[in-house]
């Protein structure tokens, strides 16, 4: 026979169960403040050792974080997490765009070069094919010998089609060390009126090229996110036993291995996580989850924590598991153990508007991570669809039947190896079509700052330090939307439909 109730307790004990709260069930309480929205201090820890100009990481899902967005998102001072539907491969060829896109230095085996013995028709079309105005010229040995530009082979200097590249190059070619700063190198560009500088070796063989076009993009973004040498940096997604995709990760370049895993408080996933943190120099993030006894295991060797189970947009986590934690009280749960280890949290999940972003931080977080909300911009991979006149991209959770197909089952349940039934914990979709990430990440960053300013608080920890919350009723959440009216013109912050 089964217990009693004198050993188990009532069950009717379950039922007094404490409340747990999420983004619309409270408000930022408004306080006196001398903080101009414009002056607040975003910056913040995304783990042990990265900081962020910006508290906005883009998620690890197959239509949301790719090169592009990893690029995009670090040279807005943010960072993207690459998805792990890919192969090893390719998820090295991914975080190696992601760390070579703003290098001072193109790398040699980068660099387009021209033969002095091709025609100039040939370079002129490979040129043109590679999307480059300029190639050094070098011999079999790799040596410099010159520069071909466009303006060597105009028509009217008399140069002909199949004449050979020797005729046409500029031989007294400006070289530099590869010590090179960007400095001395747009110095170089403007005392000699150039584009391009090869950096060379001691024996004038070539080991890449700086450009004034590259040189100016950096200047652009000025607020990226860099590493130690001025690499973008960026963080890519492995599951919790994928000792070989981590170790290739951590090859590669990735400044942070985010553990993926929908349920981390799972004594496997901790230990493996735990093996794996040692045996990379990557910080490692685990994640998700949910509750403080969770943090208390985490935190004893995670470099960061992720929080969310089951709050995103396009999760059925909640009502297919019926597990689940609401996202206010799952964030300030962690954070009550993870804040005294030093530990940076990120609140994954759920937010549909800025105000929801920061009142996250208020709770605890350090970092905010968005699926959706990026989904349908340019740099997210999602294929752009038609329907009804209007322009969408292609969204799913990764607990999808598509995801999980495609290489994220392991996330979820499925009954053994062999079997291609999938107990899916999400949905695929689609979301409006939104344009660049930049304005996106514009309208979101402004909304934070101005919720700090109606705190008063000029930098994150002291935002969430002062920062206080009041309950909201059914009442008081249509309230703080518009009503009573028909809106004729959407703002670029806000829609009815989120």
């Amino acid at each position: 026979m089964g217990n009693d109730v004198s050993e188990t307790g009532s069950f009717s004990e379950k039922l007094r169960v404490p409340e747990a709260l999420t983004f619309d069930d409270v408000l930022l309480r408004p306080m006196e403040s001398r903080v101009e929205p414009d002056a607040a201090d975003v910056s913040t820890r995304v783990s042990r050792s990265v900081s962020l100009n910006i508290p906005i990481i883009s998620a690890a899902m197959d239509t949301v974080t790719e090169g592009e967005m990893g690029i995009g998102m670090a040279r807005e001072g943010g960072l993207g997490v690459l998805h792990r539907n890919m192969d090893i491969e390719q998820m090295v060829a991914e975080i190696e765009r992601v760390k070579r896109a703003d290098e001072l230095v193109i790398r040699r085996e980068d660099v387009v070069t021209a033969h002095p013995t091709q025609t100039v028709r040939e370079v002129d079309e490979m040129m043109e094919r590679k999307g480059v105005s300029g190639a050094p010229v070098v011999d079999d040995t790799d040596t410099v010998l010159g520069i071909i530009s466009g303006t060597d082979i105009r028509p009217y200097l008399e140069v002909g089609e199949s004449d050979a590249v020797r005729e046409a190059m500029t031989d007294e070619v400006i070289t530099a060390q590869r010590t090179v700063g960007a400095r001395g190198a747009l110095e170089l560009m403007y005392d000699h009126k150039i584009e391009r500088v090869p950096i060379v070796d001691g024996d004038e063989h070539l080991v890449g090229l700086v450009t004034m076009q590259g040189i100016l993009q950096r200047r652009e973004h000025e607020n990226a996110t860099r590493d130690d040498t001025g690499r973008l940096r960026v963080g890519a997604a492995v599951g919790p036993f994928e000792t070989e995709r981590a170790a290739a990760a951590d090859d590669a370049g990735a400044d942070i291995l985010f553990i993926d895993c929908a349920h981390a408080h799972n004594l496997d996933v901790l230990e493996s996580a735990r093996e794996i943190k040692t045996s990379v120099d990557a910080d490692v993030v685990v994640g998700n989850i949910g509750t403080r006894e969770a943090a208390k295991v985490a935190v004893e060797f995670a470099d960061g924590v992720k929080v969310g189970i089951g709050p995103g947009s396009i999760c059925t986590t909640r009502v297919v598991s019926g597990a689940g934690m609401p996202q206010i009280s799952a964030v300030a749960e962690v954070a009550d153990v993870a804040a005294p280890a030093g530990v940076p949290v990120i609140a994954d999940g759920g937010i549909r508007y800025s105000g929801d972003a920061i009142k996250a931080i208020a709770a605890g977080a350090d970092v905010v991570m968005l699926g959706s909300y990026f989904a349908g911009t340019d740099e997210a991979p999602g294929r752009v669809i038609t329907m009804n006149g209007k322009k969408y991209k292609q969204y799913r959770g990764m607990g999808s039947v598509g995801a999980m197909k495609s290489g994220g089952g392991e996330r979820y349940l499925k009954d053994s190896e062999e079997d291609e039934e999938f107990v899916p914990e999400g949905v695929e979709a689609a979301t409006p079509y939104k344009g660049t990430l930049s304005s996106e990440l514009h309208q979101l960053v402004g909304g934070m700052r101005s919720g700090m300013g109606y705190v008063g608080a000029e930098t994150i920890p002291e935002f969430k330090t002062r920062s206080e919350f009041v309950r909201v009723s059914s009442a008081g959440q249509t309230e703080g939307h518009p009503h009573d009216v028909m809106i004729t013109d959407e703002a670029p912050n806000y829609s009815p439909n989120n």
